[in-house]
């Protein structure tokens, strides 16, 4: 099996980690590990393997995060997964959304922690590559203290050895996604508490986590950190997050932009649209001067028809002009 370091992460985000961002944040840095978007079993058997589980080579080390609650459809997706060659595979124990709920997964299992241990078991069992779980503290009025140890003992008993952890409950009563991203109040004790009491396992922490200081912070206490939102709209902070955690060396922005503009090309040269490939690049040159000049020019002229490589090269004119400046 492989050995995967999970200190620093890039959390899976819907319609945000996909393959382009997720390249992109392998040019910032080598040695964080990437997480896709949610997919579900069910997606993965019965629709379009190509279109849902296709990747760059470039992006390894990357995990898959699957959702569903089907000990065998579970096991069937994971051996597909494995396949198609991710280096992981990550349950959804969090995601809190109606339609998740209605699909029997995601945050809601958190009530139901002997099933997520038949999963993971039937996961592991299929597959050679390691098996994680994603999951809340809790949801609605459980216990916090209650729900998180049961799920990871249950889960623990199996195998499961890595727990990244979403450090708020999920409201699926009276809070929609968004919300839930944001209002339950984090507890990042209760994460710190387990992992004292469990040393064997590897404990990441997830939600809230801005800055690489806080995740500094944060692994006093626990193995690894997670973050989503703030690696998305400010990718540039992961061009720090080899020098910081692993002993590497800074890496040079300018060397991974023009890395990431020749992976564009490429894709351009096989019928992809330019749209989707600048979409994460809109935060790169958050606060500096020229950043929103890139972003209304990348903005207003990627999304038309036949946009190339030049508008990329136009755009990252207007940075490189303000910084010669």
């Amino acid at each position: 099996m492989k050995s995967l370091s999970h200190k620093f992460c890039v959390a899976p985000m819907m319609d945000w980690t996909d393959s382009p961002c997720r390249v992109l944040h392998r040019c910032l840095t080598s040695h964080a590990l990437l997480y896709t978007e949610m997919v579900t079993a069910e997606a993965v058997v019965h629709g379009d393997r190509a279109r849902l589980l296709g990747f760059d080579g470039r992006e390894h080390p990357v995990a898959l995060q699957l959702g569903g609650s089907d000990p065998a459809r579970m096991a069937q997706a994971s051996r597909i997964a494995a396949d198609f060659g991710y280096d992981e595979i990550n349950l959804n124990v969090g995601c809190p959304s109606d339609r998740v709920q209605s699909g029997r997964f995601g945050a809601c299992l958190m009530r139901e922690p002997m099933l997520v241990a038949e999963c993971v078991a039937a996961m592991q069992a299929a597959v050679s590559i390691p098996v994680t779980i994603k999951c809340r503290i809790g949801v609605d009025d459980q216990d916090p203290e209650q729900s998180l140890r049961a799920l990871i003992d249950a889960c623990a008993a199996t195998g499961v050895s890595v727990f990244a952890v979403h450090a708020r409950k999920a409201w699926l009563e009276g809070l929609s996604p968004k919300e839930n991203r944001d209002v339950p109040p984090l507890d990042y004790e209760l994460v710190y508490r387990v992992k004292r009491e469990r040393p064997a396992l590897t404990i990441l922490v997830n939600g809230g986590i801005e800055t690489l200081d806080q995740a500094a912070d944060h692994l006093k206490h626990v193995d690894g950190v997670m973050l989503g939102r703030a690696a998305y709209h400010n990718p540039m902070l992961l061009a720090q997050v080899d020098a910081r955690f692993f002993g590497g060396a800074p890496v040079d922005v300018d060397a991974a932009v023009e890395a990431y503009a020749e992976y564009v090309a490429q894709r351009l040269a096989q019928g992809a649209r330019l749209h989707p490939l600048i979409k994460p690049l809109l935060g790169l040159y958050h606060g500096q001067p020229g950043a929103r000049l890139f972003r209304r020019h990348l903005s207003e002229q990627a999304p038309r028809d036949g946009a190339g490589i030049a508008v990329l090269r136009e755009a990252l004119a207007f940075v490189k002009q303000r910084e010669a400046a």
